[in-house]
């Protein structure tokens, strides 16, 4: 097989941008000479986390449409027309060999442009329940790469693999006990540790939980781990300063820590976070955003209900109902127990090389 030219298409939030990098780092363990190139949104997290690893991308001037302020969309779709054109020419002059998307506004215009220029397409769905862009793209598709059965409601049941979603290496691969995990954080091994993650950017509703109950968390002697986000950095990141055994951080780097640390996890159900917590084997809190598009992080938590794999709290009960949930599972071992034992049931490993598989595949067949 020659070497091969792969092009990455996605982005907008780390549930999308670590995939797309376990995909491409999976190829260069096959073939250490791939060409690989990213195309993302301008303005977008993948435009900065992309190179940081080590690999070229190309921005697109695309944004999702605004359901809210609909006379807002005359400059969406100019900037649709735009990335449609600069995607055109990106396939035009990389010539690749396939074309990868994993979601996110830059994969739309990618992923077209390729098929209409006749270049073999792959399909990253992450979610239980299909975003737009992947149904539109699924038809000329030669392989969609599923974590969720059923997902032929969606797609062309021929061309579904069910891989799992790529999941970070040094969460795969971590060995490293619970106890020294909370040492390496910084927090006392003999407590009960709670970790709050938000995402990178922050999540509103988890914020304003934790600034109305990390008291009672102190009281009750629970170790607290929580990530704000970037955007909410300012206002909560003071509100752990001078707090033993609290951290309360814009960003978590090492995940692989926070995973065989904690007790409980508080998360947001986006499709990326899932597949970690189903690796990790960690009793879990899910409370869906409902601001993303199909409410696909509410279906992503009913699946893991449905199996006794999660507890799932709906944002708008989330003040109330949060910080309860959270202390009834800290003081019921069975239960994280058997959570944990769950949910790591419905862990996939290894998504990233049969997916680097699965390419190889398609091209050879080209």
């Amino acid at each position: 097989m020659k070497t091969p030219r792969i092009l990455i298409s996605g982005g907008g939030t780390g549930g999308h941008i670590f995939p797309a990098l376990s995909i491409a780092e999976a190829v260069k363990r096959r073939h250490p000479g791939a060409e690989i190139l990213f195309v993302g949104a301008e303005g977008r997290m993948e435009m900065q986390r992309v190179p940081a690893a080590g690999y070229e991308i190309i921005g697109l001037p695309v944004s999702g449409f605004d359901r809210k302020r609909p006379w807002k969309n005359i400059r969406v779709l100019y900037r649709l027309w735009k990335s449609m054109r600069r995607a055109r020419k990106v396939v035009r002059e990389f010539k690749p060999d396939i074309a990868i998307g994993v979601g996110g506004y830059a994969s739309g215009p990618t992923l077209k442009a390729a098929q209409k220029a006749g270049v073999p397409t792959l399909l990253q769905e992450q979610n239980s329940y299909a975003g737009v862009t992947n149904k539109l793209l699924a038809q000329k598709a030669k392989a969609i790469c599923v974590a969720y059965d059923g997902m032929e409601k969606f797609f062309p049941a021929e061309v579904i693999v069910k891989t799992g979603n790529p999941v970070r290496a040094n969460i795969v691969n971590s060995s490293v006990s619970k106890e020294e995990a909370k040492k390496k954080l910084g927090f006392d091994p003999g407590k009960p540790l709670v970790a709050i993650v938000g995402g990178s950017l922050g999540a509103r509703t988890l914020n304003r939980v934790m600034a109305d109950s990390l008291q009672r968390f102190v009281d009750k002697e629970v170790s607290v781990l929580w990530q704000c986000g970037k955007y909410y950095a300012k206002e909560y990141v003071p509100m752990g300063e001078g707090k033993q055994d609290v951290v309360v951080t814009d960003f978590i780097k090492d995940m692989d820590l926070v995973y065989r640390a904690a007790d409980v996890i508080v998360s947001r159900a986006g499709a990326g976070t899932i597949s970690e917590l189903q690796i990790a084997g960690v009793p879990v809190i899910l409370v869906p955003s409902p601001n993303v598009a199909e409410d696909h992080q509410r279906h992503n938590a009913e699946a893991l209900v449905a199996t006794g794999s999660a507890v799932m709290v709906l944002d708008a009960d989330a003040i109330n109902s949060l910080p309860v949930e959270i202390m009834y599972l800290l003081e019921d071992e069975p239960r994280r127990e058997a959570l944990a034992t769950n949910i790591k049931k419905m862990a996939l490993p290894g998504a990233s090389d049969t997916i680097a598989g699965i390419i190889d595949d398609i091209i050879n067949k080209k």
